[in-house]
This record gives C-alpha cells, structure tokens and sequence, in this order.
C-alpha cells in the first residue's frame, strides 16, 4: 500500500531581477515531459494559441480544442499541461502573486474588478471568444518589454479579463479546492491513481484500502473535497480521454470506447453525453468542421 506522503509539488517561481511578474514563453520543441500535480502562491495566467490538450484544474478536468486562456488562482492545485503544443506553437504563462500591487489592490477603488477578478480565480476560469484572442495578443507583445512596462500591461491584461464575460468558471462555486496539506496529499494519491488506471474499472473498494480509509468514509471524503462521487469524477475522466481520441486519432468509435475503459457501448455515449452535451459522433463531426 502507498504511504500517503506522496505530496503536490510546491513550485518555486522567481520572477526576474528587479520585476514582480514572471514571464514565459514555451515551445513545442521545449515539452513539459510528464504531467505533476503541483501549486504554487503565484496567480497564472496562461495562453496557448492553438492545439489541444487535457487539463485538471483543482477538482475540474477537460479537454479543450483549438487552444485555451486559463486563469489560474493562487495555491490551486492543478497538472501541468501536456500534449497541448503543436508545431510551430508557443504557450505564455505570466505569474505574479496575489499582493503584486501591494496594499493598492484592496484600497484603490479603480481595482475593484480586478480584486474580485483575482479571488474568482481561485476556482479556475477559462476564457474563449474575442477576449481569448485579444489578450493572447496582449500577452505575445510582452516579450520585449521592461518591467514597468509589463508591470502595467498585467494590470491592463486584468482589466480586460475583469470586463469580460467571454469565460467558464472551471470549479463549481461550492466546490471545495484542497487547503489541508494532508488533503492534498490524499487527493493527490487519488488522482494519480485515477490517471494510471482509468482504463480498467476501479473499485471504491480498491480507493478506501489505498488511502487507509474504510469505503464509507472514502465516499464521504472524496464528495466532500470535490463535490462529485469517485464513479462520477473516473467516468468523467475516461469521457475526456475519448474526447482526446476522437480530436487527435482516427480509431472507431467502438475502439475508443474500450480504449478508454468503458465495456459497454451504450453506457460510454451516456456517460458521454452527460458530460459534453454530445454523443461522440455529434463531438467528432463538429470537431473536425472547426478544423477544416
């Protein structure tokens, strides 16, 4: 049995001398490698142009097309993202920590929105349409400034962001995100779990012995951290591999439901259904029309 001491990572940023933001700009020749569950006290927005890719934000997990602008609030647990770059593309992530502005963000009025702004991010949001496209342009003008200039583009940035309402939140307003170190522990053993084997079926059996905890506890606690049962959130989860099959592959169907662990047809365009409003011919023919 694992020992749960297996703990998210604390990510380390150091922005650049004499600057309060960090910024980045990655490559699809630079890949992240292996996915990790990490946080960290700085706010990150990030910006990919195109591509695709999964992403698992807190206790929310998708798959997204045709590129993505997330905002992501401070100390919220989340993977890093993989399989997203395509060639020729780049990701710009800016991070800066909540008191960037010192005082000012909760004393000057004219920061109102982007106070209320930064503390909604604490659930994740993502953002698509016109302002997806607007500030991703923002965002690539960065590169060659200096720090007080980015420093007052990042607020503008936030204003946009304040003003839109191009956006999704990506955890439900009740949803609990993981503040108990030994809660991020446990959901972090639980979620590795998930992603290795979400291919067979998994039992809640299996979960209660891995995290020591007895089954009804087991399903008191996971629905309590992430406001879902475990049946929900790993059908969940095999949904938005299919979703990754159908975008990326030409497998049938049929394939792609045994591939993602569902053994019986029927009960994977439910469960597909259930989650992308779609059945999975609908989701690859619309899919494949953005493309063209």
């Amino acid at each position: 049995m694992k020992s749960i001491s297996n703990r998210p990572a604390l990510e380390k940023i150091l922005p650049s001398f004499g600057s309060s933001i960090s910024y980045k700009r990655f490559y699809n020749e630079q890949p992240d490698g292996i996915a990790a569950w990490h946080y960290h006290p700085e706010i990150e927005l990030v910006y990919i142009e195109h591509g695709s890719g999964k992403r698992h934000i807190g206790n929310h997990v998708s798959y997204y097309n045709e590129g993505d602008l997330l905002l992501i609030g401070s100390n919220v647990p989340h993977y890093g993202f993989t399989d997203r770059l395509t060639d020729g593309n780049t990701e710009v992530v800016l991070q800066f920590r909540q008191d960037f502005l010192g005082d000012a963000l909760e004393e000057v009025v004219e920061f109102d929105r982007i106070n209320q702004l930064l503390k909604l991010s604490l659930h994740g949001i993502s953002y698509h349409g016109d302002i997806k496209i607007n500030v991703g342009e923002l965002l690539d003008a960065m590169i060659e400034m200096n720090h007080f200039d980015m420093l007052l583009h990042t607020i503008g940035i936030l204003q946009e962001l304040a003003n839109s309402n191009e956006y999704k939140i990506l955890n439900a307003s009740n949803s609990v995100i993981i503040a108990n170190q030994q809660d991020k522990d446990r959901i972090k053993i639980i979620y590795d779990y998930v992603r290795e084997h979400f291919q067979r079926d998994i039992s809640v059996q299996e979960m209660a012995k891995l995290t020591s905890m007895t089954v009804p506890s087991f399903c008191r606690y996971f629905k309590k951290q992430t406001g879902k049962t475990f049946t929900k959130f790993v059908n969940e989860f095999k949904v938005i591999h299919a979703c990754k099959l159908l975008s990326e592959s030409a497998i049938s169907i049929s394939s792609i439901c045994y591939e993602c662990g569902f053994n019986n047809f029927s009960h994977f365009n439910k469960q597909f259904k259930l989650v992308t409003e779609k059945n999975p011919t609908e989701y690859r023919s619309e899919f494949r029309k953005v493309i063209t």
